[in-house]
């Protein structure tokens, strides 16, 4: 007994001793030796309301995102972290998992990781859902749409002496969902058996004139800040593919190249961004949604501009985006406007865009728009 009462108070003892901090990326608890565990999260409810031409209109209220994330360190230049979201549980899928990596920082202005991380491509894609000024992101920083989301394998990222210069590499496998209406990147660690595998290659350089622009929309700082960047990736289809069912959608080989750009300035945030994919279909005589004679080039762009009426807690949004490719009869053009009350910066907000359609999918005239509002919090 007198044991256990030990047990109990030396326990006691350690907890007291450790030090326990909120920050705005979790709650970090660490000891002196810099060992630390850190747990947090995002919840994002949405409401979606679409009015659609040819349908009636539609609307629910759902989880757009439920993610906690657990990382940590027991060893110095060493750490980890694991995410999932609970958001797109299903009756098939019950968790998808995001982030999954071990990192070393042992080399000065390097990082790498291995494992399930995002891939270099796409500064929208890079930039958190939790720090985007649209409720949903626009035509070049959607996976459905040529950009690589998470990927298996080899990732390292890196800066200059001021950070002027930033740069980030990776090799690693990626899944294709087989469609001819998207070109849709998936992580292999979520893949359905019919997803085509591949190796993807890639990375991006990216130079900060004025000192480093963050990833985060939305000027809350007010001191001028620009970036530009280039990006470009090959992924080629190993072959490996389980189920058969989808051959005649099969994707052979895709090549991206992306060109985007940002600017802050007193309360006023702009964002740019030009991709640009050159993908091939297994079967050449392939012609539907994107492709045509079993090949597309699929051109997305976009720009979203953003004004503090009220500094760190009223922000107007304005965002124009439109995409073509081979076998569409016209543009698919997207024009937005939004409001975001900032209660706490990111980590509490509210959010509501609105977005009208036109041309959706390449159709002439088939036009859709849609509402969003979204509550979220971060911890």
């Amino acid at each position: 007994m007198c044991g256990s009462y030990f047990k109990k108070v030396m326990l006691a003892v350690s907890i007291s001793t450790a030090t326990l901090n909120a920050s705005a990326g979790g709650v970090v608890l660490h000891n002196e030796n810099g060992k630390y565990v850190k747990i947090g999260g995002r919840i994002q409810m949405q409401y979606l309301k679409t009015d659609a031409d040819d349908e009636k209109s539609t609307d629910r209220l759902f989880l757009r995102r439920f993610r906690p994330y657990i990382e940590g360190s027991l060893h110095k230049d060493w750490r980890g972290k694991f995410q999932f979201d609970l958001g797109k549980a299903n009756n098939e899928t019950e968790i998808s998992i995001k982030d999954a990596y071990m990192q070393y920082t042992g080399f000065d202005g390097v990082k790498i990781k291995i494992g399930n991380v995002l891939f270099p491509f796409s500064r929208e894609q890079l930039t958190s859902s939790k720090k985007q000024q649209l409720v949903e992101r626009t035509f070049v920083g959607d996976h459905n749409y040529g950009t690589p989301g998470r990927n298996l394998g080899l990732h390292a990222s890196g800066h200059n002496g001021d950070k002027k210069i930033t740069w980030a590499a990776s090799v690693s496998q990626a899944s294709i969902d087989p469609s001819s209406s998207k070109l849709d990147f998936d992580s292999p660690v979520n893949k359905n058996d019919d997803f085509n595998e591949g190796w993807i290659f890639g990375g991006r350089v990216d130079f900060h004139p004025f000192g480093r622009l963050k990833l985060s929309q939305g000027d809350f700082k007010s001191d001028m800040k620009a970036t530009i960047g280039i990006a470009a990736f090959n992924w080629s289809n190993d072959g490996d593919i389980e189920d058969q069912t989808a051959a005649s959608n099969d994707i052979s080989d895709v090549t991206g190249y992306e060109l985007s750009a940002g600017f802050r300035i007193s309360g006023v945030s702009i964002d740019a961004q030009y991709n640009r994919f050159s993908a091939d279909t297994a079967d050449a005589n392939r012609t539907a949604g994107l492709y045509k004679n079993g090949s597309t080039d699929l051109e997305n762009w976009a720009i979203e501009g953003g004004y503090m009426a009220i500094p760190k807690k009223l922000e107007l949004v304005l965002g124009y985006q439109s995409q073509d490719a081979d076998n569409y009869a016209e543009e698919w053009n997207r024009t937005s406007v939004g409001v975001n009350w900032f209660i706490h910066k990111h980590d509490i907000k509210l959010q509501t865009s609105y977005r009208k359609g036109e041309n959706i999918e390449g159709v002439k005239g088939k036009d859709e728009n849609e509402l969003f509002v979204q509550a979220q919090y971060v911890f």
